[in-house]
């Protein structure tokens, strides 16, 4: 006998009265959730944007503008004039000489300090008892600021009482005393020996970081296979610190070709202009001559120069690697 009763089946089911709305509220709550991350990421990265353009992107443009105008450095406007100043550089025998000087001073004591810092790093990388308190001593010329060093080596460097003339004396290396900072012969050199010694410990503490990560496996390999120190440096030290050393080289290029404070302060450019890099000439025309716009003028050429340099070491790099 058949049921009366009818199957069951799924009955729609009431709505509930304000869910649609609330379904839109949650869209709408999504929506201005994501909003308001988005405008958080902005609000975030204002800070660093404001203080980027005011630190870096003006002063840039501002020193580009300034390099095209006739400007004391007392007037509040300039007059236009082009490139006359770019012209007027070109045109200079002083400019390209103080190139010439600025480009070996970089160019030694960068190289001076690769060879000496990656030299003290293979020491300290070594075990030996006290290894410690040399690794922070060895900071100390780095640490020390820049004036108490110039200080320190006018006082060695001096003709009468100083300590380098002393020893070379006393040595035999020299007969008399030499006036290091008076003569153009020597002023070149003594410079570049106080540039190396109070920035070599910065490559030490990066080479000695990465000599610290280089696998023991490897050198121990290359024991057993019979291998000297001397072929162990080469075949496996100095590769693994390739990298280091070229970002090590572009680092300190252009910090010590835009150095100013050390040849300034040991001889102001001289004597006879010897020691005359773009920074002090840059100095020289903006504050001492009071011409703001060939000093920016040298300052623009200074930066497309490091930029040219860049660029040739990232084509390097990136054909190296590929």
């Amino acid at each position: 006998m058949a049921s009366d009763e009818a199957p069951l089946t799924d009955a729609p089911k009431p709505r509930v009265r304000g869910e649609g709305t609330a379904a839109a509220a949650a869209s709408r709550g999504g929506l201005l959730s994501a909003l308001r991350d988005r405008h958080l990421g902005l609000v975030l990265l204002a800070p660093s944007a404001l203080t980027f353009l005011m630190l870096l992107v003006f002063p840039l443009g501002y020193g580009i503008y300034t390099s095209f105008l006739q400007r004391h450095v007392l007037e509040p406007e300039g007059i236009w004039v082009g490139l006359d100043n770019y012209a007027w550089l070109l045109g200079n025998a002083d400019f390209w000489r103080s190139l010439l000087i600025s480009s070996f001073w970089a160019g030694a004591t960068v190289g001076l300090q690769i060879i000496l810092g990656t030299a003290v790093a293979l020491l300290l990388h070594q075990p030996f008892k006290g290894r410690s308190v040399v690794r922070g001593l060895v900071l100390f010329p780095y640490m020390m600021p820049v004036v108490s060093v110039v200080l320190i080596w006018m006082l060695l460097y001096n003709a009468l009482y100083g300590v380098v003339n002393w020893l070379l004396v006393q040595a035999g290396i020299i007969g008399t005393p030499i006036a290091w900072l008076s003569q153009p012969a020597s002023a070149f050199w003594a410079v570049v020996f106080v540039g190396v010694w109070k920035y070599f410990p910065f490559v030490v503490v990066i080479v000695l970081a990465r000599l610290q990560v280089i696998s023991q496996d490897l050198y121990e390999a290359a024991r057993i296979d019979g291998a000297s120190a001397w072929a162990r440096f080469v075949d496996i030290t100095l590769p693994q610190l390739r990298d280091v050393l070229l970002v090590v080289a572009l680092l300190r290029t252009i910090f010590m070709f835009n150095n100013f404070e050390i040849v300034f302060l040991l001889t102001g450019g001289g004597p006879l202009q010897a020691t005359m890099t773009l920074p002090i000439m840059v100095y020289e025309q903006a504050f001492g001559v009071y011409e703001l716009g060939r000093g920016s003028a040298i300052a623009v050429v200074m930066f497309v120069i490091l930029i040219a340099v860049m660029s040739v070491y990232f084509t390097f790099l990136r054909k190296e690697n590929d």
